[in-house]
């Protein structure tokens, strides 16, 4: 099935900085890891299944309302619902 912007579809977010598990209900029920790097940043992870792509930009403007800076965006797998990867 290839990826449509109204299908649901596990996403991997990363983003620099800590963001507490406690965000994860304003974020689209994304599960919020946050791990620190060799050189003492902190990197959050983000993942889990969006129901469609506006889903997906509200939760990169919610990130953008905090200020906290993007480092990437994956597109894991469609038609997901559970997310299937760590």
């Amino acid at each position: 099935m290839s990826l449509k912007i109204d299908t649901p579809a596990s996403y991997r977010i990363r983003i620099q900085g800590h963001l507490d598990q406690n965000w994860s209900d304003r974020l689209g029920g994304l599960t919020i890891t946050p791990k620190s790097q060799e050189d003492e940043e902190v990197v959050t992870t983000l993942s889990g299944v969006l129901v469609d792509q506006a889903a997906l930009f509200g939760v990169l403007i919610g990130l953008y309302d905090m200020r906290l800076p993007l480092i990437s965006v994956d597109w894991l797998e469609v038609g997901a619902t559970k997310y299937p990867y760590p």
